[in-house]
């Protein structure tokens, strides 16, 4: 999937930049969820400077070298200058400005602990993954040359979380966790495969052999009783919002290291 939005990007953007983006969105949410916060606002820093020099291009022609440093405030007032009608108002106004929130993050937040006793590091790290992934949903929106369907299904992909708990070996998907029971290990696999879901023979291929005589139980349970498992037509499996909450709340998908730090 990432490749496929790369491809769309590459196609009408400058590929170096459209690297960088992807690399920066990659790493902070990779740093994110294992739990390297201070890291992910540096990489949201880095993602934003590749954004902004993707608007310069996409208006102008032309962008500031990487490297060279950015007047943001000079862009924004030149983004917001264009003529509605031009270029779409996420290009003039909204991009720009949600661009700048991360930039000041990564620039101007003092890291220090707060006297309330809240981390500002997990604030502001959870605030840029959510930033990150919603820029990088409108460059696909913007940039897609498929049918609208098929555009909102890579924006889905896009946000959806990546596991540090699984790893994929060639399309096989192992959980690197060995102290979670069945039901927990499923929709952890589910987690992993977002909206693409997963068969039922591909799961059975997945979960430890002790697993395999029950798992049709584990299913209907995670779909009927929890709700954290939608079952389809054909015998696939797709996690749910609230299995995804579930996932998240209880630390599932980091590794067994991170969660026993924890």
């Amino acid at each position: 999937m990432l490749q496929q939005v790369r491809q769309g990007l590459v196609a009408s953007l400058d590929a170096r930049l459209v690297d960088e983006l992807l690399a920066a969105h990659q790493e902070a949410k990779h740093n994110y969820f294992l739990g390297g916060l201070r890291l992910s606002a540096v990489e949201g820093g880095r993602f934003c400077e590749a954004a902004f020099r993707l608007l310069q291009q996409r208006t102008t022609g032309a962008f500031d070298p990487l490297g060279a440093q950015l007047d943001t405030d000079k862009l924004i007032r030149t983004l917001g200058g264009i003529p509605q009608g031009q270029q779409p108002d996420s290009v003039r106004l909204h991009l720009p400005r949600v661009l700048r929130v991360v930039y000041d993050i990564r620039n101007k937040r003092d890291n220090a602990h707060l006297a309330d006793g809240i981390d500002p590091n997990l604030q502001d790290a959870g605030l840029v993954v959510a930033v990150l992934d919603w820029v990088l949903a409108e460059f696909v929106r913007l940039y897609h040359s498929v049918p609208a369907n098929t555009a909102q299904q890579i924006v889905a992909n896009i946000v959806t979380r990546a596991a540090p708990a699984i790893e994929d070996f060639g399309g096989f998907l192992k959980v690197l966790r060995t102290d979670l029971g069945a039901s927990d290990f499923v929709v952890l696999l589910l987690y992993q495969r977002g909206t693409q879901g997963a068969t039922f023979k591909e799961l059975d291929s997945w979960v430890r052999p002790k697993m395999r005589a029950n798992l049709r139980r584990t299913l209907n349970t995670l779909s009927e009783d929890k709700a954290f498992v939608h079952a389809g037509t054909t015998d696939s499996f797709q996690i749910t919002r609230s299995g995804q909450q579930y996932v998240e709340g209880n630390g599932l998908m980091e590794t067994y290291a991170a969660a026993k730090r924890t």
